[in-house]
């Protein structure tokens, strides 16, 4: 499940909303939303997420809160190292070979160090950009 799935869960659970009924409301496939609840498919795009945001009749922080968590719901992640360090190509390919066992503490901790150098909003924009490192004479 995505962070955007596991939102629109919560979103329909709490209004005693189907899927199917959301499904036809919103103008796709029960299939679809299924598929989107459980990170079967890619990052909604913009105008989905505006179509669920007018559906639940979401405004300000509920709404920039989804648009977030859709930005950062992509299942399937490629992170570029190209022109990074050894180091950093070594972490990437880690990481990817043991995400399905770490626990949520876990998973916890590694996020407070990625927000640690800024706000996870920006974190997801350059999810497939590399990696610039900080100028180290401006610190």
């Amino acid at each position: 499940m995505t962070p955007f799935g596991e939102a629109i869960r919560r979103l329909r659970a709490e209004r005693g909303i189907t899927q199917r009924q959301m499904a036809a409301a919103i103008g796709v496939s029960p299939a679809y939303l299924s598929a989107l609840e459980h990170g079967n498919r890619s990052e909604p795009s913009w105008e989905f997420v505006q179509r669920v945001i007018g559906y639940f009749n979401i405004i300000w922080d509920e709404a920039e809160e989804l648009q977030m968590l859709a930005g950062l719901s992509r299942p399937k992640v490629t992170i570029n190292t190209s022109g990074l360090s050894p180091k950093a190509t070594e972490v990437a390919n880690k990481l990817a070979a043991v995400i399905d066992r770490l626990d949520g503490p876990t998973l916890e901790r590694i996020e407070a160090l990625i927000d640690r150098d800024g706000p996870a909003s920006d974190a997801h924009k350059g999810a497939n950009q590399p990696h610039k490192p900080k100028d180290k004479r401006s610190q």
